[in-house]
């Protein structure tokens, strides 16, 4: 049985249609990131799923129970926010122990949560302070653990890392990976960064419009992305158009495009057929090759250099470890035809 049923979601709202008849399972002690740009439907989801928002169609389970219409403070979920929502008053004790408190748990239960939490989030230091004498960092997991010490189920996460600097962003995210394996924790988790979802999840959920472009693995997502839409937002992408010329014994096809004959290992049904092809830049492999361009831009960025290349009216971009090429030199470099992702059309 999956930890999380959604059917049928829908929201609207005033006649914006926040989200479309949405259905996913999420699993026992999975990590799932909700991706997409502003305005996709991720928060909202989660706001339904937390039950702060009622869905205008659809249900919602948790453990084969629904709970469509089961109030936020008697689900077994618990919501991490973008902004902390410390209490200002109350000191890291006092804000990790209230939620314990307003359920009436008992003051031996409470304290050995409270220890095991803070423990876990190395806070024990800290717990005198109130939440102006934090880092970000700090402020960050008292959230966590505020969430942590009520043992949902299901611990759903809003954007929680966007008020970070980038530094500190990488360190926490760690440590939320960590504390949700460490308790088997069922995760929902939701960023406009595809950085963290890439490094964070099990499964990322692609939204666009209120609706699912792609469901997959990291890996998957990242290597075989289904459309231009998702190919774009995943990482760098080169993306090219072309007309299917041929198709050899060795299931190779060929396509025509303004670079020259590019080779994919994906079959195509139909010859003349008008597709396009996405390559990650990483993929190039710089030297010999039927494919070249003149840098007309470099940037270093430590462990590879970003160029830009242009050719026939096209830029593209190509990154490689080696930071001896500079601006104005052209460069050739081939394509491996498995590299080579053959895109559907954007729904």
């Amino acid at each position: 049985m999956a930890a999380i049923g959604i059917r049928n979601l829908s929201k609207s709202f005033d006649g914006f249609q926040a989200l479309s008849k949405f259905s996913l399972d999420v699993q026992q002690g999975e990590f799932l990131t909700l991706l997409g740009p502003s305005g996709c439907g991720k928060t909202t989801l989660l706001k339904i799923i937390s039950g702060f928002l009622e869905p205008s169609t659809g249900s919602i389970s948790i453990g084969g129970e629904d709970i469509t219409r089961v109030p936020p403070e008697n689900r077994d979920t618990a919501l991490c926010f973008q902004s902390y929502a410390l209490f200002p008053h109350l000191n890291v004790l006092q804000n990790l122990e209230f939620g314990l408190k307003q359920k009436r748990v008992s003051r031996d239960q409470r304290d050995a949560r409270v220890s095991e939490v803070a423990a876990k989030l190395g806070l024990e230091t800290q717990l005198s302070k109130l939440p102006n004498q934090l880092s970000g960092g700090q402020q960050q997991r008292v959230s966590l653990g505020r969430a942590l010490v009520m043992r949902p189920s299901v611990i759903l996460f809003d954007e929680p890392l966007s008020n970070l600097d980038a530094k500190l962003r990488d360190q926490v995210r760690v440590e939320i990976r960590r504390i949700q394996q460490d308790y088997s924790l069922t995760a929902i988790y939701v960023t406009h960064d595809q950085s963290e979802a890439l490094a964070m999840s099990d499964r990322i959920v692609v939204l666009n419009d209120g609706k699912i472009v792609q469901v997959d693995t990291p890996e998957q997502l990242y290597a075989q992305p289904k459309t231009r839409f998702v190919a774009d937002f995943i990482g760098g992408a080169n993306l090219i158009t072309g007309r299917v010329c041929s198709q050899t014994k060795e299931n190779l096809t060929s396509v025509e495009t303004l670079m020259g004959q590019i080779q994919t290992s994906h079959r195509i049904n139909k010859s003349s057929e008008n597709v396009e092809l996405c390559w990650r830049p990483e993929r190039a492999q710089i030297g010999k090759g039927p494919y070249c361009g003149t840098i007309v831009h470099r940037a270093f960025q430590g462990q590879f250099t970003d160029l830009i290349l242009e050719e026939n009216d096209m830029i593209f971009r190509i990154q490689t470890n080696n930071d001896r090429f500079r601006v104005g030199e052209v460069i050739t470099f081939s394509i491996l035809p498995d590299d080579v992702v053959v895109l559907e059309a954007d729904g």
